[in-house]
């Protein structure tokens, strides 16, 4: 009668190596301001679609390479077939990564703090109206030296007369 009963209810205990960081994060990235941390992110995103065109070019590369038509015999023609088969299943399944990509991407887009983009837009705005203020002096600043030399040396022109 000591017997336990068996049930399905999960009973929670303690785990035996619990950690206070996230699975999969170096300690190094946590001490990462955001904006390091974004760059991170961006650079990883970037890699992933780099390698998956990477994928798609060499595809088709191989593909045009293995299409070349010259006297072949059945068994040369069959192991063609099976490497365009197999170049053309990788290309595939690199579309398919690149629109999960694009869709990931898109969700981040959507469900991002709108704030922190209107803050970054703003900032960005203000600067280049700085800049261009500063350009416009410039601009009138050489224009006012460029029409004030002629009008020097007509000055003199105009005394002798």
């Amino acid at each position: 009668m000591s017997e336990i009963p068996q049930t399905d209810v999960s009973r929670p205990s303690a785990l035996p190596t619990a950690t206070l960081t996230q699975r999969g994060i170096a300690p190094a990235q946590v001490d990462q301001n955001s904006s390091d941390y974004l760059d991170a992110i961006e650079e990883e995103w970037n890699k992933r679609v780099d390698a998956e065109v990477e994928t798609l070019v060499d595809g088709m590369v191989d593909l045009v390479g293995l299409a070349s038509i010259e006297d072949k015999d059945k068994f040369q023609i069959a192991q063609e077939s099976f490497q365009a088969q197999l170049r053309a299943d990788s290309m595939v399944r690199a579309a398919n990564s690149l629109l999960s990509i694009t869709h990931s991407m898109k969700l981040l887009l959507l469900l991002s703090d709108e704030a922190q983009i209107a803050h970054r837009r703003d900032a960005e705005l203000k600067v280049l109206q700085r800049e261009r203020d500063e350009a416009k002096g410039k601009v009138a600043a050489l224009l006012d030296e460029l029409l004030r030399r002629p009008q020097s040396k007509k000055a003199p022109q105009s005394e002798k007369q």
